[in-house]
Parts: C-alpha cells; structure tokens; sequence
C-alpha cells in the first residue's frame, strides 16, 4: 500500500516540478498547437499553446516506477505498450508541427504501427505473463475461447482506447482528468485482486493517476499546454494493456465509458452523414455539441468527468463481485 502511494505522489510531484521548465522550453521553440479550421470558432485562440505535454507525464510515470516497482513482467509490459503508444503520437505531434498543419502521421501508418503494437502485446501476454487466450465476460461468470482471434481482440481494444482518448482530448482538461479517473478504478481492481504481481500493476496505475493529475495543474482551462498525441495515445495505450493484463476487456466498455461515448458520437455522426446526409449532433465529438450549445469548456469538463466517475464505479464493482 505505501509503495502504492508513494509511486502516485512522486508522479504527481515531478509533473508539478517539470511542468513550468518543459512548457517554457516548447513556447521558446514555437511547438505550438495546430487548429482544425472546421472546429468550433472558440478554439482558434488556442492555437500556438504549446503540445507534447503527454512527454511530462510519461517522465512523470517512468522515473518513481522504475524505481519503486518490482519488475513484474505484467507491469513492464504495459509501460512498454504505453511507450511505444506514446511514441507513435509524439511522431504525430512532430509531424504536425513541421508540417505546421493539424494533419500527422496518416492513418494507414498508425494503423500499422499499431498492429506491429497489438502483436507485441499479445506475445507478451501468452508467452510471458501467460494470460489464457480467453475473453472473459465478467459481467455474468462465462468466458470465451478466442483461439486465433485473440491478436484480432488486442488490436480492437488498442485501436479502440486510444482513438476513444484522442478524441476526447478536444477540451482542456477532459481527457486527462477522464483518464485518472479510469486509471484511479484500475489502481483499485488491481490492489484488491493482490498478489504481488498485480500490486506492481497497482504501483503502475497509481503512478498513471498521479502524473494525469500534476499534468491538470496545467492543463485546466484555460490550457497552458496540451497532452497532444504523445499523451493521448500513450494513455489510451496503457489504458489498453491494463484491460488486457486485467482480462477486462469486455468491462473496459463499462469503465471507459465516457471514451466510448465520445467515440461512437462520431461514429454516430459519419455514418448519418454518409447514409442520409444529416448530422445528428451540431458537431462531433460530443463534447463540441455541448459547446455548440453554449455551455461553457468547464461545465462540459465537470459533468463528462462525473459521466467518467460513475461508469468507472459501476465497472469497478463489477469486477469485485466477479472476482469474490
């Protein structure tokens, strides 16, 4: 427990203390912000605040744990499929700075980095955490075998998480106090299951929990800096591999709640558009529908991160009376 905590505090402290230099250090090289030209017209006073905050908050989770941890296989490779997560977006975020665009990497490249991804998190988790290549239902006591499929599955829940997180990365401070909270549930799965694997697991999560909240010190509104992809991405990543260490996959859409939301409002959107030439929400996600609406950036924060607290708190009781 106290290793726990203290991972989390170091996190939260080394976001506190990086934040101010690394934010001078990218408004000095101009990494500023691009700005869709469709968005809402509020936005494009925001271009130019500077990106790559996701950077503070993996040195943030890296450093107490590589310290504190154990080096339990299960824990490592999650920070691994973080990184590596993490790193497609920073090419993202480089990409659209050069290119001085709101367009990156494009989506056949990320696409296949993150099958190379999925691959690699698959073959971790049967070779060396020696995960069953079930899909476990918890919500009723069943499982399926997925045999083959099982890759296919880990690939889904990656793409899925971190296009959810991304596109709920649209307003300051939403994905990243949305993202504690489903990292905090996790923390809290993990501790109770116990065992000293998943207690590094814990120790992970906690260290997830406490850099998202020393990075929203500086990302509430209004924003000094934003996550961009290498944040979003890297904590979709994480938030991924947990489901998939965890073998809660099928529960990741209860306590991902709000990132599955997000997603299907655009999903939502483009198909209605495509299919009958109406829009179904003034502007997606669905966070820019509140906007178009006028509410402001903090009430649409406030109550997406209740939405967020209470489908994380639904899944995590799930799961505790799945396990007990």
């Amino acid at each position: 427990m106290g290793e726990v905590l203290i991972g989390g505090m170091g996190s939260l402290l080394i976001g506190l203390f990086l934040g101010p230099k690394f934010i001078e250090w990218l408004r000095t090289r101009e990494f500023g912000q691009q700005i869709r030209e469709e968005g809402p017209a509020g936005h494009h006073e925001k271009a130019g605040t500077p990106t790559m905050g996701g950077i503070v908050i993996f040195v943030a989770v890296t450093v107490p744990f590589l310290i504190l941890t154990e080096y339990r296989a299960i824990s490592l490779v999650v920070l691994a499929v973080a990184l590596a997560s993490a790193a497609l977006g920073f090419a993202d975020d480089w990409a659209k700075i050069q290119k001085r665009r709101s367009l990156g990497v494009s989506g056949r490249t990320k696409l296949a980095v993150q099958a190379l991804i999925a691959v690699g998190l698959w073959l971790a988790a049967t070779q060396y955490v020696e995960l069953p290549e079930v899909l476990r239902l918890r919500v009723i006591d069943a499982s399926i075998d997925l045999g083959y499929l099982y890759p296919v599955m880990i690939l889904l829940v990656l793409m899925g998480t971190t296009n959810g997180v991304n596109l709920t990365d649209g307003l300051d401070g939403l994905a990243a106090g949305a993202s504690a909270i489903v990292l905090f549930a996790f923390t809290a799965m993990t501790f109770i299951t116990g065992g000293p694997a998943q207690l590094d697991l814990a120790l992970l999560c906690a260290c997830f929990v406490g850099a998202c909240i020393g990075f929203l010190w500086f990302n509430s509104f209004p924003a000094s800096v934003f996550m961009g992809d290498t944040g979003s991405l890297g904590l979709g990543g994480a938030i991924a591999a947990l489901a998939v260490m965890t073998q809660t996959e099928v529960l990741l859409l209860i306590i991902g709640g709000i990132f599955v939301i997000e997603a299907l409002s655009v999903l939502i959107q483009v198909f209605s558009f495509q299919r009958f030439r109406r829009r179904v929400f003034l502007m997606a996600p669905l966070h820019h529908h509140f906007e178009m609406l006028g509410w402001s950036e903090t009430k649409i924060m406030l109550r997406f991160w209740i939405i967020a607290a209470i489908c994380s708190a639904i899944g995590f009781t799930v799961y505790q009376a799945s396990i007990s």
